[in-house]
């Protein structure tokens, strides 16, 4: 078995929320330097600069999977973590034409680059990130687990946009197998509060939107080998 420290929830400046230096080769190299092992990038609603995340970890001498971070109709996120790149890009596909755009466009400048493996900027993604997507919580697991994925509810134990915030409880029939928790979650309190989830597995991310921000290596999976179908299994416990 072999230990790989990780942090699966890092937004690159295709989200509207990172800063502009959260680009595929400085989160890469950030990465290797912090002494993880394993990341993955996971912008709002879409996987576009994980073409880029892909071969810039490689180089870096790190892995990484494709990932998203998912916005349900009931303004839930939700870590999207995928074996492929290409299930990845066409759940990224699926989710843009599901987006519910706002009727009136902000009259701010946004911006949501597209970068290569080497941080040069590709192309602009015009439809609105920040955008729920008409997806119910019901429907997302097995919508990811179509594209060759795992889906996680995000931060659970945040006040904002968590699946414990907004909807109060978890339904098993939601199907999720694993849980992200913040950093600062007491999970054990969790879990009194919320027996539902007792059984679990539970992971814990940056979510950082800043190089700073990237997690030390905390957090391990154990793993017998390091492709992707054996990582997601590690992560959720899922087969």
């Amino acid at each position: 078995m072999m230990k790989l420290y990780y942090d699966l929830h890092i937004h690159s400046c295709l989200s509207l929320c990172a800063e502009d230096d959260m680009t595929p080769s400085n989160i890469a190299n950030m990465s290797a330097v912090a002494g993880l092992s394993l990341i993955a990038v996971s912008d709002h609603q879409s996987a576009l600069n994980c073409p880029a995340i892909l071969p810039a970890c490689k180089r870096a001498g790190i892995l990484a999977l494709p990932g998203m971070e998912l916005c349900t109709r009931e303004e839930v996120h939700v870590l999207c973590l995928f074996e492929e790149l290409d299930g990845a890009i066409k759940c990224s596909d699926y989710v843009r034409n599901r987006l519910i755009q706002p009727k009136k466009k902000a009259a701010i400048q946004i911006r949501q680059t597209i970068m290569d493996c080497f941080d040069n900027p590709i192309g602009e993604e015009t439809a609105y990130l920040g955008a729920a997507a008409d997806i119910g919580i019901y429907e997302v697991s097995m919508l990811i687990n179509s594209f060759g994925g795992v889906a996680i509810p995000a931060h659970i134990d945040r006040s904002s946009y968590s699946l414990l915030t907004n909807l109060a409880f978890y339904d098993p029939e939601m199907n999720f197998h694993a849980i992200e928790i913040t950093k600062d979650c007491d999970k054990e309190k969790l879990i009194l509060e919320h027996p539902e989830l007792a059984g679990m597995r539970f992971i814990q991310n940056s979510d950082a939107h800043s190089l700073e921000a990237i997690s030390d290596p905390i957090h391990y999976i154990e793993v017998d080998d390091v492709q992707p179908r054996s990582i997601l299994r590690a992560i959720t416990g899922k087969n």
